[in-house]
């Protein structure tokens, strides 16, 4: 623990393109801790100047040394994984520096869908039928096994990346090639690598924003996902919180979501997870061991304002927790999809839906000129859409019309071939 003439120091694991290095870096600046940003670099191991060091994240003995050896010239109070890229190595390597984290296997668990899967099902919690395909592996007799509809999903992506409904054999095998090159982007061949299939889950979705302490599930926030995720992909886009739906209904996600955690054997810092809920009561999609992704922790606020992630870095350091239930005005957000593949070039209509009544903020991420990918290709978003107001129905409605307003031209990648 940090001592009053040496402030916290901790570790911040994310990589280049990570929405959530800025919110974590301004609320360290705010509680005066020390933060050094590890980022995730295939090969690179020196220093990168301002922006912290470079850390091959998949050479795990490796990175965990390099840490170890930062880490022994000026100790760390912590080490913060932001994405779940960064959740193992931050594991593996607080184990070997003695500082307070979850286990490795634990990290594992809630990173890995089918180490995930399993144990979700030993724990007794509802759980869809799914099945590990390896290469030689007979996929249309797995998929009668598992029956339509089914969902084919990677091991390891995010963002709904490589999720995709299947709903007869007729489309099998082309989803699957999909899968397999976004699984290998820029391969004209790829081999098959392991993936997930398991049954297709409907009902209601929400998530559940919370954290472990003391290996007490502390509920920060329900969204509800007021959007049908039905396929065939799977695209968040709204988050509204709080959540409206029944008092019972809400203790039961709440219950599985501590016993998906236990299952897991979770027990110290953020938890994101994803449920459905329908007749036969609350199903957990995923559980990992980070906050909510993109922007979206903006809509939520402790004790005197502060963020959620100054939240998760004063438990992380040991600091004094301020008030963990939120702020409890209706908030919400939507993460504005990506509308087709192209380039980005203009939105129009931005100030109109900065003006509807309700919206505190719309953040555009995208530039002028970058390529766009949408699912199941991309995990990325045009941006953010934030509100408030007096009722989550209010919250709604607000941010469907601040996204009418807008109106993205995205180009062909080939008009920017210069013409000769």
């Amino acid at each position: 623990m940090a001592t009053a003439s040496a402030p916290p120091r901790i570790l911040l694991l994310t990589h280049a393109q990570s929405y959530r290095s800025s919110p974590f870096r301004e609320a360290a600046g705010r509680l005066g801790i020390e933060c050094v940003l590890a980022m995730d670099m295939e090969t690179e191991l020196a220093d990168t100047g301002k922006h912290g060091w470079g850390f091959p994240f998949a050479d795990l003995e490796r990175a965990v040394a390099k840490i170890q050896s930062v880490h022994n010239r000026k100790p760390f109070t912590a080490l913060v994984a932001l994405d779940d890229d960064g959740t193992f190595l931050a594991a593996s390597a607080s184990e070997r520096l003695g500082l307070p984290h979850n286990r490795p296997e634990a990290a594992l668990a809630a990173r890995d869908k089918w180490v995930m899967r399993r144990k979700l099902a030993a724990s007794g919690l509802n759980c869809p039928r799914f099945v590990r395909i390896a290469e030689g592996d007979s996929i249309s007799d797995a998929a009668g096994r598992i029956g339509y509809p089914l969902v084919i999903k990677p091991l390891d992506r995010n963002g709904s990346q490589g999720v995709m409904r299947v709903d007869g054999e007729a489309e099998l095998m082309a989803k699957v090639e999909r899968l397999q090159a976004i699984m290998h982007p820029g391969s004209p061949s790829p081999a098959q690598s392991e993936f997930l299939m398991e049954s297709y889950i409907p009902g209601a979705e929400v998530a559940v924003e919370a954290i472990l302490v003391d290996s007490q599930l502390e509920i920060l926030a329900l969204f509800d996902k007021p959007d049908p995720l039905v396929g065939p992909f799977f695209e968040e886009s709204i988050y509204v919180t709080p959540s409206r739906l029944p008092a019972s209904a809400q203790r039961a996600i709440k219950d599985a979501t501590l016993r998906a955690t236990q299952a897991l054997g979770l027990g110290f810092g953020p938890v994101h997870a994803e449920l459905r809920l329908n007749a036969q009561g609350p199903w957990i999609l995923e559980v990992a061991g980070r906050s909510i992704g993109g922007l979206c922790s903006n809509v939520l606020h402790f004790g005197e304002g502060e963020s959620l992630e100054s939240l998760i870095l004063r438990h992380a350091c040991g600091l004094p927790l301020p008030d963990l239930h939120a702020q409890r005005r209706a908030r919400g957000v939507m993460m504005i999809p990506i509308p087709e593949a192209g380039v980005f070039s203009e939105v129009r209509g931005l100030a109109a839906a900065r003006g509807v009544p309700g919206i505190t903020a719309v953040d555009l991420t995208v530039r002028e000129g970058q390529e766009l990918k949408p699912l199941p290709e991309g995990n990325s978003y045009m941006g953010f859409i934030f509100a408030e107001g007096g009722s989550p129905a209010a919250v709604e409605t607000a941010l469907r019309r601040a996204h009418a307003w807008m109106a993205f031209r995205i180009l062909p990648a080939i008009d920017l071939i210069p013409q000769s």
